[in-house]
């Protein structure tokens, strides 16, 4: 039962942990890289939503009959 544990998916799982922590940890130029990623990705998805795709149903569908609105839209459209 010991080894099962040691060498189990609970062993296989700590390693990659492991891996990937140690090579975060002694990054340099990586940790940048990863910081500017985010950022840009954090601009994409939050930012660029806010103020470019409004929400369209909301703003067009009554309260609760949203469903039928999409499928009109779906079936109405060129």
């Amino acid at each position: 039962m010991y080894k099962n544990y040691i060498y189990g998916e609970t062993w296989f799982f700590y390693r990659v942990f492991d891996l990937y922590y140690d090579g975060f940890k002694n990054m340099t130029l990586g940790k940048t890289l990863w910081a500017v990623i985010l950022i840009k990705l954090f601009i994409m998805f939050f930012i660029l939503k806010l103020f470019f795709f409004p929400n369209y149903i909301k703003e067009n569908a009554k309260k609760g009959s949203e469903d039928k609105f999409i499928a009109t839209e779906m079936l109405n459209r060129n």
